[in-house]
């Protein structure tokens, strides 16, 4: 086939370029007709012209279907129509349109599957190749190349590649298990070369010495079997690399395919071991090379021979700007010597000086194969980066290795000569490591021999020509960060090239081998960029020109007998995996699910695999097996029914149709289905009940208004056509209740209760569905005469939809306290004191005192409830009813709430006279800060006590007692109950404000003008309970109540009925919310519900002062410009609406003062704005929040200390912190706040110039870059940055100085940057990586870390015991 280069240079037959002229259609066909196929696509891009027909035969190419024993359908419209498979239309006539991607499904042809093509080129669904859609491709690439690539990098000389079929080209392609392409190349080199893959093959494995699992001969062995014989496009490597011993983390990791080339060859002769092919790789590979130093005065001549498997050439020499043009001059340089003078003269053994020497290579035999490494990747020690060099490097397809075997030495009458044997002659040269079997080897090398002729002579008399020629290159594609790797491989069978790219084997040519010589495009620097990516040769592999040794490939018919055995066993597994596929398309797998009698009565689910012959009497056997019913319930006591899990609906029965195949019943096969299954059971007395298509499901709940309680659901089964007076009695039938006092209430969906009232209204005019839920009450109450919303029973279920199930944890006892309450039988409190009393005891009456009003509190508000409501719960029930209090009972109630509320600071300041300052140790005033974003607290304690509340060591935590049960609450009482419906009596005419919300954006308050709690306006469910926590809590431990509360209740009511709890007013403790990563975030909105909670969400209880309305928590940073941890927390603080800045600073001053030692006058700080770690607008003092300033919730703001008066006057002037740039010292200034009028740069200028001294007209100035403090390089900043950008103001672009906080550099334009040496760069280098990374500035280049290239022969690592 011709080739011809694209519009890309790529290499494409001739006429698919003319086919690309006219528009494309790309069609992307989902196999739906089988599970394994279902997420499979096949990709076609034809040209427009292309008919119906021909694409039916495209597509049955491609899945290797028979043509016509399928349909295929439009994908993603409403019309599922198929399209005609004998029409001789265009695609653009039938609707296809060209450039955009066109979706069909391929279907059953008259419910039956489609008929597998014969496998002459591999089979589609086979489990050697997974077939993705860029592997399934007909046609040219697209322009954009997105389709076809195995990778993302691909050569894009063959990404044509996929139009060729394995008959094309007769090899089989590897599968890339991810990151294996160095893996593909290297094997299907070895396979590509004769002499190894003849070798590989006379190796006779014994099984009875070595597991297969874990050998790699063996599985090289198979593998290169499969390549050689097999159908398929492409196999999988899995086999190989389990026997490396490697997981399937291994697949993520790419290596070097030189590395892989070492680390697999001394496995192999390790495994070889006391076999023929134990020397197999040193016979092959391996080449061996004289290290000598002469000396330059005596002749002395010092040596060792080493050998080699590769020679590795050098790109680009260190220091030089020029590469090697080819390998020959690569070669070249490798054998030259150097001369050792100066500081680097050599000792001679014989002079007994130091001397000048020289030092180099000589070859002595090269291999029969031949490696050459192109060391393309290098280090840029000015960057600190790894490099991959792109330079251009040519090689020869014939390699001439006769000029490199003798480098010419300077002759001198001194200069000794050595054999190759090692003999000695009188005056002959040393040799430091003499290999006493060297001369051994002679009889096995095809390279050079060395004789001893003259002393004066070194004669070269090579046994046959050195001549090599070329048939692997390893291609590289990509950069040193990483890339692909794919091979160009001759056949010694034809002399045709191909590229082997993973799962994708094509023809190639010798132009596409130059190709890969390499050469970046454009101009570029001493170094490539770290991350330029290009495609060229790293490996080349010669073979060597002898007719003598030259091997051949062999054949099927001259294979050993073991390998005709394992032959023969490959081909029986690969028709078993073909039988096994052809059961797997024809097998009906559904889910399956069963109500387990025995294990809990739990729904099981499992997934039913039945073959579609099977019949509905096998299948139900399967299940029954399968569900482990087995010595439970008889099997005629099971049957399968039709099931819809999501609706919990039994949609139909399958009554007489026992014999019927699974097939029929089911639809037909299919990848999945819209029902499931599920295996009913019954006692050996009942009777199936049929289940009919137009029937609906109902869970009927019964509800018991005497205990409050609702019953689990029975099943029953009805008709949407039914009238409601029909469906009671199908009721009554079930539930053996009466009908004719029967309320029915139907849940149409989430909490919208509906009473059915109407007799003759049918189910489906009250909103049946397939699913429904209804609960039902039956008895003689008088609940029945009352209006629904109004009755009891709607209040029950409307609890019951309503109610969540919450875990509250209290905050934890304080360590600093040793004393405790203990309860009395009485129920009265017995101090238990431990150590010194005096002054503590009067610190502990003043808590005591508060905390016992709070119990007196809660024991009017119980003795005040009503104890004569007729639906009082008796004591088993779940809850009580407690109406609010009479207007009579709330001025105490609320002087009582009142006394409790002490102000804090009278509480601290007496508590502090009563200690007589003990408090004044400053860790007791340093309580810890609770943040509701969980930020961890700067270096502070991590007591729960807001710090304008009680300090660590006398928190009202201290009366709760750790020893008396198992969970005691705060305050020493019992769990109780508080519960009333949405309206109690004492507020029947009541507008209700429950569910209303203030207008305020920020935090509500608890109370209204009047103080009056607005709680207490209204009651919602509420039970708490002890509960224990799973982990245990011991003395001293946290304590949780578990609480069943209405999701309707607001923060505030909620709040207040967690005091008894908590053991402080609602003012006095914060709720936080926990999150499913432990993270806390503070609830602040009191007059919002709880309806964004559900079930088990966990709480947590701390004490601090709650904000009240119009406050906002505010976090307060300091900003220290010049140091290198520039934002420092200080402080949590509270803000409220309609405050000046002056006025909060003056609230501020004594916290700063108490807490962080910072003693400031009002004049000498300024609050201004944090946007993450940036400085931002400058508050003025008279700015009032709220009006001037936007603040919100858990804000926060920058406090700077000033050094002189504030300059800042008015918000029209513009703070901009800048920073000389020193050049000739590398060296950055500390930053200097200037204050501009406007937003001139004549201005930012002219202030530059006059702090700094430079003249105004060689001043520039650039912006600053990132988050604050801008940090950049001193190697960097003076190339990097837009200096002296041609703008007159600082508003507009590039710019975009518009608010305080901006950072500028400026310079001196005349001054030069300090002259280095490489030493002194590399150490500056040094030490602003360490700084930048100290100041957690972005690194440029972050290189992958590299894992080990490693292969186990004892089939997989072993954990060192000493890691752990």
């Amino acid at each position: 086939m011709e080739m011809v280069p694209s519009e890309e240079n790529q290499l494409v037959p001739k006429e698919i370029e003319n086919a690309s002229e006219e528009p494309r259609v790309l069609c992307i066909v989902q196999d739906t007709t089988n599970a394994k196929t279902v997420n499979e696509r096949l990709t076609l891009n034809l040209p427009a012209s292309t008919t119906l027909s021909k694409l039916f035969e495209d597509v049955a190419h491609k899945a290797s279907y028979v043509n016509g024993t399928f349909d295929l359908a439009w994908g993603k419209t409403g019309d599922m129509g198929s399209l005609d498979p004998s029409s001789e239309m265009s695609l653009t006539e039938s609707g296809f349109e060209p450039g955009k991607r066109n979706f069909l499904q391929l279907t059953d042809k008259d419910g039956e599957q489609p008929q597998i093509a014969s496998d002459e080129s591999g089979t589609a669904g086979s489990s050697g190749l997974d077939d993705s859609s860029q592997e399934r491709f007909i046609g040219p690439l697209p322009r954009d190349g997105t389709v076809g690539c195995s990778s993302d990098y691909s050569s894009p000389s063959y990404s044509y590649s996929s139009i060729l079929n394995k008959s094309d080209t007769g090899y089989v392609g590897l599968v890339n298990q991810a990151m294996t392409c160095y893996l593909n190349s290297l094997l299907q080199t070895l396979f590509m070369t004769p002499e190894f893959r003849n070798a590989l093959y006379n190796w006779e494995f014994e099984e009875s010495e070595e597991d297969p699992v874990t050998s790699i001969p063996y599985q090289l062995q198979r593998l290169f079997l499969l390549l050689q014989t097999s159908k398929k496009r492409a196999i999988e490597t899995t086999d190989v690399t389990r026997s490396f011993g490697w997981d399937s983390s291994e697949a993520w990791q790419q290596h070097d395919v030189q590395e892989l080339c070492r680390v697999m060859f001394d496995a192999l002769e390790q495994k070889w071991k006391q076999t023929e092919q134990a020397d197999l790789i040193n016979q092959l590979y391996q080449g061996k090379l004289k290290d000598y130093v002469r000396c330059l005065e005596c002749g002395y001549e010092s040596w060792r021979i080493d050998t080699y498997l590769d020679i590795p050439l050098v790109i680009r020499p260190f220091g030089a700007s020029q590469a090697y043009g080819s390998v020959e001059e690569a070669l070249q340089a490798f054998v030259q010597p150097e001369t050792l003078d100066g500081a680097n003269q050599y000792f001679c053994e014989r002079c007994k000086k130091k001397c000048d020497a020289r030092k180099g290579l000589r070859f002595l035999h090269f291999p029969y194969l031949l490696t050459l490494q192109l060391k393309r990747f290098d280090f840029d020690y000015t960057t600190m980066h790894r490099i991959k060099l792109n330079d251009r490097m040519s090689f020869p397809e014939e390699l001439d290795m006769g000029p490199f075997i003798d480098v010419e030495d300077e002759k001198s009458p001194q200069t000794e000569s050595c054999t190759d044997s090692g003999a000695e002659n009188e005056g002959s040269c040393h040799s430091d490591q003499m290999s006493n079997d060297f001369s051994a080897d002679d009889g096995v090398d095809e390279g050079i021999c060395l004789d001893s002729a003259s002393s004066t002579e070194r004669v070269l008399k090579p046994k046959s020509s050195l001549t090599f020629e070329l048939f692997s290159v390893m291609v590289h594609s990509g950069s040193a960060a990483g890339g692909h790797y794919y091979a160009c491989i001759k056949s010694f069978s034809d002399g045709q090239w191909y590229s082997f790219n993973d799962q994708h084997v094509s023809k190639i040519t010798q132009e596409d081998i130059r190709k890969t010589y390499g050469g970046s495009s454009g101009s570029r620097g001493y170094y490539s960029s770290a991350f330029a990516s290009s495609t060229n040769a790293y490996m080349l592999i010669y073979r060597l020109k002898d007719p003598s040794r030259n091997a051949k490939y062999l054949d099927c018919d001259d294979f050993p007998e073991h390998i005709k055995h394992l032959v023969q066993r490959e081909k029986e597994s690969e028709e078993q995996e073909k039988r096994q596929r052809e059961i797997e398309r024809n097998t009906c797998k559904i889910k399956l699910f069963c109500m387990h009698p025995v294990k809990m009565m739990a729904m099981m689910e499992n997934k039913l695999e039945v073959h579609k012959d099977k019949t509905l009497r096998e299948a139900t056997e399967m299940a029954y097996k399968l569900m482990e019913l087995d010595g439970v319930v008889p099997l005629d006591c099971c049957r399968l029914v039709k099931y819809d899990e999501f609706h919990e609906y039994l949609e139909r029965s399958y009554e007489g149709e026992d014999d019927t195949p699974m097939g029929l019943l089911l639809g037909g096969v299919k990848s999945s289905y819209m029902f499931d299954l599920l295996l009913e059971t019954r006692r050996a007395e009942q009777v199936f009940q049929p289940y009919k298509p137009g029937e609906v499901m109902v869970k009927v709940h019964v509800v018991d208004l005497k205990t409050d309680t609702i019953a689990p659901p029975v099943s029953i089964r009805a008709y949407l056509n039914q009238s409601i007076t029909e469906f009671k009695q199908l009721i009554a039938q079930a539930t053996e209740l009466s009908a004719e006092t029967m309320r029915v209430v139907l849940e149409r969906c989430y909490n919208d209760l509906r009473l059915l009232y109407v007799p003759n209204k049918t189910l489906k005019a009250e909103g049946f569905f397939r699913s429904n839920k209804v609960f039902v009450e039956s008895s003689e109450s008088p609940d029945h005469q009352v209006t629904f919303t109004d009755s009891l029973l709607w209040k029950l279920l409307d609890r019951h939809g309503n109610t969540i199930r919450l875990f509250v944890s209290l905050p934890v006892q304080s360590p600093g306290t040793n004393r405790t309450i203990c309860q009395k039988v009485g129920g009265d409190t017995e101090e238990c004191s431990e150590g010194s009393k005096g002054n503590r005891n009067s610190v502990e009456a003043i808590l005591e005192e508060s905390t016992e009003k709070l119990k007196n509190l809660s024991l009017q508000q119980q003795q005040g409830s009503s104890t004569s409501d007729s639906q009082k719960s008796s004591d088993t029930s779940d809850f009580e009813h407690i109406e609010s209090p009479s207007p009579s009972q709330e001025p105490d109630s609320s002087s009582v709430s009142a006394v409790v509320a002490v102000d804090n600071r009278e509480l601290e300041n007496r508590i502090r006279a009563a200690s007589g300052g003990a408090y004044s140790d400053p860790e007791t005033q340093f309580p810890g800060e609770e943040r509701s974003d969980s930020e961890v607290n700067n270096d502070r304690s991590t007591s729960s006590v807001d710090s304008d509340i009680l300090s660590s060591s006398h928190s009202s935590d201290t009366l709760c007692n750790a020893d008396s049960g198992p969970i005691q609450l705060a305050n020493g009482l019992d769990s109780h109950s508080i519960t009333s419906s949405r309206r109690s009596k004492a507020n029947e005419g009541k507008k209700e404000t429950w569910d209303t919300a203030e207008e305020d954006s920020g935090t509500d308050s608890e109370y209204d003008e009047n103080g009056k709690s607005k709680a207490e306006s209204y009651y919602l469910y509420f039970r708490a309970e002890p509960y224990a926590q799973e982990d245990g809590s011991g003395e001293g431990g946290q304590k949780c109540v578990l609480v069943h509360v209405d999701k309707r209740i607001t923060l505030s009511a909620f709040k207040q009925n967690l005091e008894p709890f908590v053991g402080v007013t609602s003012t006095q403790f914060k709720v936080f919310r926990v999150y499913a990563n432990n993270q806390e975030f503070e609830s602040v909105r009191l007059n919002e519900t709880l309806s964004s909670f559900s079930d088990d969400n966990k709480i947590t209880i701390r004490l601090g002062r709650a904000l009240k309305k119009g406050e906002y928590r505010v976090k307060v940073y300091q900003l220290l410009v010049n140091d290198a941890e520039p934002c420092k927390f200080l402080v949590d603080t509270v803000f409220a609406k309609g405050m000046t800045v002056k006025q909060s600073k003056e609230e501020l001053m004594p916290q700063l003062k108490d807490q962080c030692k910072l003693d400031l006058n009002i004049d000498k700080f300024r609050l201004r704005k944090k946007t993450w770690k940036n400085p931002g607008t400058v508050f003025l003092d008279y700015h009032v929040y709220e009006e001037d300033i936007n603040i919100s919730s858990n804000w926060e703001v920058f406090l700077e200390v000033l050094d002189g008066p504030e300059k800042m006057k008015s918000m029209s002037q513009l703070a901009v912190l800048t920073r000389r740039w020193t050049p000739a010292q590398m060296k950055l200034e500390p930053f200097q706040e200037v204050v501009l009028e406007s937003s001139s740069v004549e201005e930012l200028k002219e202030k530059l110039s006059e702090i700094s001294g430079i003249p105004l007209e060689n001043l520039e100035f650039a912006k600053g870059r990132g988050t604050f403090p801008c940090d950049i390089s001193v190697l960097e900043i003076h190339q990097d940055l837009d200096w002296n950008p041609k703008v007159s103001t600082l508003n507009v672009w590039p710019l975009y100085i518009c608010d305080d906080g901006a950072v500028v550099f400026y310079r001196d334009s005349t001054e030069e940057p300090m002259e280095q040496s490489e030493d002194e760069r590399n150490e500056l280098m040094k030490k602003e990586s360490s700084r930048l990374l100290k100041t957690g500035q972005r690194v440029s280049y972050s290189p992958r870390k590299e894992k080990a290239l490693k292969i186990y022969l004892d089939g997989g690592p072993v954990k060192d015991p000493g890691q752990d």
